[in-house]
């Protein structure tokens, strides 16, 4: 479930979303530790919000560079 009051993130870069990702990661492993389940809940949601931004750009990006989604590891026809 994304956060209510995460706003438009396009005008965000991926690295700064990425950056966003960790620092939140941190914050809920604090807030895990603290018990606090409330803090908890509401770290999980913006995180999830920006893990979509961040994967919906991954995923544009290896369509645009044309990636495939296996790597064919057989040997040539010897």
């Amino acid at each position: 479930m994304q956060h209510p009051f995460i706003g438009d993130l396009s005008d965000q870069s991926l690295e700064e979303i990425q950056g966003k990702i960790q620092a939140l990661s941190k914050n809920l492993t604090f807030a895990l530790r603290s018990g606090n389940q409330n803090m908890v809940n509401q770290i999980q949601m913006v995180l999830e919000s920006y893990k979509q931004e961040s994967a919906k750009r991954l995923d544009d990006m290896y369509k645009k560079q044309k990636v495939q989604g296996s790597i064919n590891i057989q040997k040539g026809n010897t």
